[in-house]
């Protein structure tokens, strides 16, 4: 079975820094021709994989500002679909704008869907619903317009991840600085626990930042370090007594929380989005319904068993099963265009 992967393009794929979508793809990717499977990576010239990589974009354009996003996006998808032929599958990990190829090609075509930026992009994953698979990456994040062929919680490769069961006595908040992520309401819980806090992430929204981050930061209680690397992430997850996560939008699901419980570091997050499937209350975090309920959450971090917290994450969010649900899948998408092939005939 040949896959063809279509990566976001805004930064490389694995992304050096921020990139969640290029990195699960990545993970994607890799483990799938680790398991066997022909897999050709459509992403950034610049990107690293052991399979095939075919590129048109020399790099992210969130790394280089003189590529204009709409010429290059374009330039990528058009790409695989013009060549569409030669796969079995294609596996669009790039949102709603692939989707509008799709009824040119007769291979199949299966969208992860990486959440919804706007109830605004639902016109198009409705027009295409029932002739290409949909894969939701929680079920908080299904719509109920959509069909979906499986929900598939993203996994993570747990090597880079140290256990550390003696962490310090600092609070993380370790996300986009904007409202969505609760930069704001993370340094409300830290100042009102008594606790220093550490920020990591890239500024999104800069007057946000400006407004109501920048003028707590005194790098003693709170310290902002920037966008962190995967060589540095392992360390300053497991350092933290906990993660704080105090979202203010309905996460479709949320990498660093997973990332987080493998260093052994529990989760205190707002009760919102994919975060029940991802929390269980009071053993590897708490859900929380404001800032007062996550600083009696951080007086009780002492609770949770960190081992628990890394052991959840081996039992449900490794790579290797999400690489098997999305064979599975693949399996399931063969099968039925098998079974219209013999209706027609």
């Amino acid at each position: 079975m040949h896959i063809a992967m279509l990566s976001p393009i805004a930064w490389r794929t694995p992304p050096r820094h921020y990139g969640p979508w290029e990195n699960v793809t990545s993970l994607l990717t890799e483990g799938l021709v680790s398991r066997g499977l022909d897999v050709t990576l459509f992403a950034t010239a610049d990107s690293q994989t052991i399979g095939r990589l075919h590129a048109v974009c020399p790099r992210g354009y969130e790394e280089d500002h003189a590529l204009i996003p709409k010429v290059w996006e374009c330039l990528h998808i058009s790409e695989l679909f013009e060549d569409a032929e030669t796969y079995d599958i294609i596996h669009n990990q790039f949102d709603f704008l692939p989707l509008t190829y799709s009824g040119l090609t007769a291979t199949p075509v299966v969208t992860t869907i990486h959440g919804f930026s706007s109830p605004g992009i639902l016109p198009v994953y409705k027009k295409y619903n029932g002739s290409v698979f949909y894969v939701s990456i929680s079920d908080a994040d299904r719509s109920p317009d959509l069909d979906y062929i499986k929900t598939i919680h993203h996994g993570i490769d747990m090597s880079p991840f140290d256990f550390q069961p003696a962490p310090h006595d600092i609070l993380l908040f370790f996300g986009r600085i904007h409202n969505d992520k609760g930069t704001r309401q993370a340094i409300e819980i830290a100042k009102a626990c008594g606790k220093k806090l550490i920020l990591a992430g890239i500024i999104q929204d800069q007057a946000y930042y400006d407004q109501y981050v920048a003028p707590h930061i005194d790098n003693d209680k709170v310290s902002y370090i920037g966008s962190v690397g995967p060589a540095e992430r392992s360390l300053l997850l497991g350092k933290a007594m906990a993660l704080l996560h105090p979202i203010q939008f309905d996460e479709p699901f949320g990498l660093s929380v997973i990332e987080s419980m493998a260093c052994g570091t529990p989760v205190i997050a707002f009760d919102r989005g994919s975060m029940a499937e991802l929390i269980e209350n009071g053993k590897n975090g708490f859900l929380v319904g404001n800032v007062d309920e996550a600083v009696e959450a951080v007086a009780r971090i002492q609770e949770v068993d960190r081992d628990y917290c890394r052991g959840h994450v081996e039992r449900h969010f490794t790579v290797d099963r999400m690489v098997a649900e999305y064979i599975n899948v693949y399996e399931m998408i063969h099968h039925t265009e098998k079974e219209k092939k013999n209706e027609t005939n």
